[in-house]
């Protein structure tokens, strides 16, 4: 019998990081009875859960890529439920790429061992819609294809079968969701690492020019975060042991658009540079949710509004 979040002793992994942060305050708002985080503070920052950590939820700065991390986590609290967000960001991968796949699968190999000796009951993991790589048909299901393009994208693909093995081996309650392009606030704008929308924000209020690489009419499957967390609230009591959903907006926008309509809500009009195209980039991602629709009650913010609210926020907290 899966424990209901109410009532629950929670770790967050990565819960300092951009979903992990926001996941934590909708924990605290659902009646978790602890909420435990562990970050390593590669992208994740401790203002990022000033309100969570204010309402008592307990940070440790410290790595599940190293087993003892986690051993006295486990021993000093009473934990039920284990949310695992994790990573380090996609465009690391480019530099670091071995760091990049170990981070994915150490990670994951030392939560399912405490999972199978017991610590906890109920693992909710983290994937990505990059393990699909580009779409071999549109729009993309969990049937799809896995075609990891990055080092990043194959140590998530690791993941994702480690879990599923381990559930087939030992019974184990885990299962997988797989958000495609969240944005909004607290979403890393700092150097290479950061992601298209905040950095393109962050270019303008700046006065630097923002930037497209290639042709940018690379496409994703942008979902507001609060909608991703929303939907993972929703979704727990319903997930079967090793199945996996697809968290998206059954549709897409360009790299293009994308950096076109932040500079038309922020009003600026000035030149966007041309950069040379990444390698291993992703050329379209598409996904399908009719399963998560027919699961939940599956409320999605218009682009245009979550982009307007994304904005705001960085403008505030920027300035």
């Amino acid at each position: 019998m899966r424990a209901p979040i109410s009532g629950s002793g929670i770790l967050v992994t990565g819960g300092a990081g951009f979903i992990g942060s926001h996941l934590v305050d909708r924990l605290l708002a659902e009646g978790a009875r602890e909420v435990v985080v562990v970050d390593n503070m590669f992208l994740g920052r401790e203002e990022n859960l000033e309100e969570a950590l204010a309402k008592g939820a307990i940070l440790y700065k410290d790595d599940i890529e190293i087993s003892s991390s986690l051993d006295y986590i486990f021993e000093k609290h009473d934990i039920d439920i284990v949310f695992n967000c994790a990573t380090k960001a996609l465009n690391y991968s480019f530099v670091n790429p071995s760091n990049a796949f170990d981070t994915n699968v150490k990670g994951i190999l030392n939560i399912l061992e405490h999972q199978r000796r017991g610590s906890f009951g109920t693992l909710v993991h983290f994937s990505t819609s990059e393990v699909y790589g580009s779409a071999v048909y549109e729009p993309m299901d969990e049937q799809h294809p896995i075609n990891p393009t990055t080092t990043y994208a194959a140590g998530k693909a690791a993941a994702d079968l480690a879990l599923k093995s381990w559930v087939n081996m030992f019974d184990l309650d885990a299962f997988i969701v797989r958000p495609f392009n969240n944005y909004g606030p607290r979403q890393n704008y700092r150097g290479y690492l950061a992601g298209i929308i905040p950095i393109t924000i962050w270019r303008i209020l700046n006065g630097i020019p923002p930037e497209i690489h290639g042709t940018g009419l690379q496409s994703r499957d942008f979902i507001y975060v609060y909608d991703t967390v929303d939907a993972i609230i929703r979704l727990f009591p319903l997930m079967e042991k090793g199945d996996s959903v697809n968290i998206s907006t059954d549709s897409q926008l360009s790299m293009k658009e994308v950096v076109e309509r932040i500079a038309s809500e922020m009003n600026y009009r000035d030149e966007i540079v041309q950069k040379p195209a990444r390698k291993a980039d992703v050329e379209c991602h598409c996904a399908s949710n009719e399963k998560i629709k027919s699961m939940i009650d599956y409320r999605l913010t218009p682009f245009d509004k979550g982009l307007e609210e994304t904005v705001r926020w960085y403008k505030e907290n920027l300035r």
